[in-house]
């Protein structure tokens, strides 16, 4: 870590709820554009176990997935997975608005407003996984059953290499 982990919305949340976490601090780069990329690079991580957070629209209403940074999300699976027929991503300023988050450091955990949560399933294949702490250069680790928990969220299979 190369500094002292910063007080968000997501690490408030999880010390509310009692659910264990290791803060990691990275030097975020302006100049990235992938951030989940940056993060399993900049912490020595596989990209297997770094997760992205993505907002997408799911028959006009939102849903956020949360998918390892080496695969991309199936835009399919994830429609199915919230009883829906189709899904996009959604605009960038309405996640923000709706987070309560910048994109690049939208935390699955503590958003604004309660958003319904898909989790990858290959999550489960790692003790604990690493996702965004609620800014760019900042992740948490957690065990996926505690974000399952956290969050509310279902599990289903929404990566897709």
């Amino acid at each position: 870590m190369t500094a002292a982990a910063p007080s968000t919305p997501a690490t408030i949340a999880l010390e509310r709820a009692g659910v264990p976490f290791t803060p990691h601090v990275y030097e975020h780069h302006d100049s990235a554009t992938n951030f989940g990329e940056e993060a399993a690079t900049e912490l020595g991580l596989r990209e297997e176990q770094v997760f992205k957070t993505l907002v997408v629209s799911v028959d006009g209403a939102l849903a956020v997935a949360i998918v390892p940074v080496a695969n991309r999300l199936d835009l399919k699976a994830i429609a199915a997975a919230v009883g829906g027929k189709k899904a996009t991503l959604a605009d960038p300023a309405l996640a923000e608005r709706r987070t309560g988050y910048v994109v690049g450091g939208i935390s699955p955990v503590g958003q604004r407003s309660r958003i319904r949560t898909v989790l990858d399933t290959s999550a489960s294949d790692h003790p604990t996984i690493f996702v965004s702490g609620g800014r760019r250069g900042f992740d948490i680790e957690i065990a996926p059953a505690d974000l399952l928990r956290v969050t509310e969220a279902t599990t289903a299979s929404i990566a897709r290499a």
